[in-house]
């Protein structure tokens, strides 16, 4: 299993259900930070590490501010994106100075390159990892600031871990086009140095079939 911590200046890692006023949550989802990974390791195809186990801790969380953005949404196909009906200001909640740590384990991939295997290399060899653009955590707009493996023993996170019981369910996979395709697992914040590798969510889509299992 390997650990980073990332700091991250300003982000929002929207509630699923927030619609005119954008609440965050307090840490990224476990489908968010996926996709952090890919785009980190230089992967296009979202379905590559399927079965990988990836979870968040709060180091340091972020301070809550409001602002009054302009958000585009479908509302009339006959307008122009961006125009009349399709676009409205929102309330947007953002997180900032926001410190993780992300959790990485290979999980269900079997074989070499497994995306912890990746994130490794990323890490210690820059040089063979081909990416474009920048990295961002959550909105393309939320830059990080740096990404740093754990040496040494971890610091004490509140992390985000699957539990039967627990009252927080995030996504492990979000249909972007169409809600019902979203997957979520329950689980809870626990306060720990290194958690337990099966408590750490798999990710999967809702569709087994597209999982390759």
């Amino acid at each position: 299993m390997l650990g980073l911590i990332v700091t991250v200046p300003i982000a929002c890692w929207r509630k699923g259900h927030a619609r005119e006023y954008l609440e965050t949550e307090s840490i990224p989802p476990p489908a968010t930070c996926y996709g952090f990974l890919l785009s980190l390791i230089g992967e296009e195809d979202r379905l590559r590490h399927v079965g990988a186990r990836v979870t968040a801790g709060i180091l340091e969380p972020g301070a809550i501010s409001v602002v009054l953005r302009t958000l585009w949404r479908i509302k009339n196909r006959k307008a122009p994106p961006g125009s009349a009906n399709n676009l409205r200001p929102d309330f947007q909640q953002l997180l900032t100075g926001s410190r993780i740590v992300i959790w990485v384990d290979r999980g269900e991939e079997t074989g070499p390159g497994s995306l912890e295997d990746r994130v490794k290399t990323a890490l210690t060899d820059p040089a063979n990892i081909q990416r474009f653009g920048g990295l961002s955590l959550g909105e393309s707009t939320h830059l990080v600031d740096s990404v740093d493996a754990i040496n040494g023993e971890p610091p004490i996170a509140e992390c985000y871990l699957l539990s039967a019981s627990g009252d927080l369910a995030l996504p492990v996979w979000v249909d972007h086009v169409a809600s019902s395709g979203t997957r979520r697992v329950v689980g809870d914040l626990v306060s720990c140095r290194t958690p337990p590798v099966e408590d750490l969510p798999i990710i999967r889509p809702l569709t087994e079939s597209l999982a390759k299992a």
